[in-house]
């Protein structure tokens, strides 16, 4: 018998924040991979260290994290052949996914490659995006609320249409787009009222004042309500 392929979301970065069901499975497969950077550890592994037992075999699955689609896909392509290897040999492989696995995770990639040869189990985890509305205290929605999630990476325009079609939002991979999706905002008139936070969970985790922030790093959030508050 083949082994079973494991998505699990291990949150944004709180140690304390992975399930249950995400430690037992650490625990028990016998086969653990994770992105990560070209030199180090990466962020995923980290996360659940405590809870990696002596004995695993461990694949990093080594990327630049740039824009370059080419070298991820081929990244991806060689981690899915070490991966389908050892679920032909009946080893089960748990693949480690900050956050959710199937929100914006690297294990999306995985599941394409593998889902139609082997058994795939999903196990939710934190997104950043909860762990954030409750660290800053700002519900995210309430009542029949729409609400959009949108890359900075996007265009001013494409922005600014999600954001008036919703009553919130969540705008995400801030980094050099600040200024874009500030400039958006202020058009909107929901700057003044955005709530700003970087590294949610980690290490240097930060929030910020939207009337003094002047740069963010990628791994930042901005929380947006047309009507402030989530309950008016």
């Amino acid at each position: 018998m083949t082994g079973t392929l494991f998505g699990i979301g291990i949150g944004p970065g709180d140690a304390e924040l992975l399930t249950l069901k995400a430690v037992r499975l650490i625990r028990e497969a016998p086969v653990l991979a994770w992105p990560a950077p070209l030199d180090g550890e990466g962020l995923a592994r980290s996360i659940a260290a405590a809870h990696i037992l002596p004995g695993k075999i461990e694949i990093a699955i080594r990327m630049g994290f740039t824009v370059d689609r080419a070298g991820t896909e081929a990244a991806y392509d060689r981690a899915a052949a070490e991966i389908a290897a050892h679920l032909d040999a009946g080893r089960d492989v748990a693949v480690l996914c900050e956050g959710d696995p199937f929100f914006f995770g690297s294990f999306i990639y995985l599941f394409a490659r593998l889902s139609a040869r082997f058994a795939v189990e999903v196990v939710p985890g934190v997104s950043s995006i909860m762990a954030a509305s409750a660290d800053l205290q700002a519900p995210l929605c309430a009542w029949d609320d729409g609400v959009a999630i949108i890359p900075a990476t996007r265009s001013e325009a494409e922005i600014e249409a999600a954001l008036a079609a919703s009553d919130a939002a969540v705008i995400m991979k801030i980094g050099r787009h600040l200024p874009k999706v500030r400039a958006v905002l202020e058009r909107l008139g929901l700057w003044d009222g955005a709530r700003i936070i970087e590294r949610v969970g980690l290490p240097g985790r930060k929030v910020h004042d939207a009337a003094s922030v002047t740069e963010l790093p990628y791994f930042s959030l901005i929380l947006v309500h047309r009507r402030g508050k989530a309950w008016l």
